[in-house]
């Protein structure tokens, strides 16, 4: 049975990545080098290197008897490295057991959020979104089903209720608590329900007809809303929270308080839509003594429209670790690309090449006389 690239494990979507840069058999990705993997859209250091091992292994390639000892030591010190951290783990934990959670605190909460009317709309895991039956693995490869991280006491992270609830616990603590509209999703608001014409929806909607549930985004202010009605000639788009007026139970867990500093950075970049596999491709340099902090952009990032992402990454750093960061700085590195030979230095490689092969050729007849 011949392989296909897509029988490469952990491949999955990159495969066609891959093989738009020409590298379309498992063969031939085995046998490439992580740095010209890098410079394809969307592959890291991490996983590309993980591609080309896998390859690999799918080809059964042999590794030579003196690495398998190498390999052995690489495991075992792979093992004690994470027996290290699972004890780190045990240790934090049990430092923070049962003591109460702090305003400014950087924490992980896992938090499960369910409606009025009984609907989950909110989980900290993709077992629970599958148990829930809300499980969407679109969602799933952009974070959505991972514990929260939160600034205690700070807006924005939480609703308000949430927010205030937050600090009366304790790490490892589990709660739950049921918060108002007012401090949830806000009540119903009746300014926020627009009747417009079918003619003129239609032109809003890319000359589209209304459906009933369809999502509508309102061109001009970016207002979100769903079309909840359609009758007599008319079309009822309602822009209010879909839990709007809904008093919201949930479930709370403080499951970590983040103290490293480098982890409080790249929490700061998932947050901003960085994909968590992707962020220790970015290289980040912090100076202590004007306490600016460096982050250098990946090749993989350089022509993606970053603007929104950096602005609010520096606003963030700057806001919420004020005391440690005072200026944020980008670096884009564009490297210099080869220039296309000329026609006078193509000739003149093609008659350097042609005197290598008759003086090879010569001396070839000489050494059969």
């Amino acid at each position: 049975m011949s392989l296909k690239l897509d029988d490469v494990k952990g491949l999955g979507k990159k495969a066609e990545n891959l093989k738009e840069a020409g590298i379309d058999s498992v063969e031939k990705l085995a046998n490439s080098k992580v740095e010209d993997l890098v410079d394809i859209k969307g592959i890291g250091k991490t996983s590309a290197e993980k591609f080309i091992e896998n390859a690999k292994e799918l080809l059964g390639l042999d590794q030579p008897a003196k690495a398998s000892t190498v390999e052995t030591q690489d495991d075992a010190l792979e093992k004690e490295k994470v027996a290290d951290e699972l004890k780190k783990v045990e240790e934090k934990k049990k430092r923070l057991m049962g003591k109460k959670v702090n305003k400014d605190d950087f924490v992980l909460v896992k938090i499960t959020g369910k409606s009025q009317r009984g609907t989950i709309f909110r989980v900290s895991s993709e077992e629970d979104a599958k148990m829930a039956g809300i499980f969407d693995e679109e969602k799933a490869k952009q974070g959505y089903y991972t514990p929260e991280f939160v600034i205690v006491g700070k807006p924005g992270f939480l609703n308000e209720g949430l927010t205030e609830f937050l600090e009366t616990m304790n790490y490892f603590e589990k709660k739950s608590v049921r918060i108002p509209p007012t401090k949830a999703f806000g009540k119903r608001d009746p300014k926020k329900i627009e009747r417009i014409g079918i003619s003129k929806f239609r032109k809003l909607n890319d000359g589209k007809n209304p459906e009933y549930g369809q999502e509508f985004v309102k061109k001009g202010t970016g207002q979100r809303g769903v079309v909840t009605n359609i009758t007599q000639g008319r079309v009822i788009v309602d822009y209010n929270h879909p839990l709007a007026g809904q008093s919201i139970d949930y479930n709370l867990e403080v499951i970590d308080k983040i103290e490293d500093f480098n982890e409080k950075i790249e929490y700061f970049m998932t947050s901003k839509g960085i994909p968590k596999e992707n962020v220790h491709d970015f290289q980040v340099n912090y100076n202590e003594n004007d306490k600016s902090l460096e982050i250098t952009i990946p090749k993989m990032f350089l022509f993606q429209n970053l603007t929104y992402v950096k602005f609010g990454l520096a606003m963030d750093l700057q806001t919420h670790m004020a005391d440690e960061i005072e200026d944020v700085k980008f670096i884009e590195v564009y490297e210099k690309m080869p220039l296309p030979a000329t026609p006078k230095e193509s000739v003149m490689q093609k008659v350097e090449d042609f005197n290598k092969e008759q003086s090879e050729k010569q001396d070839n007849a000489e050494e059969k006389e």
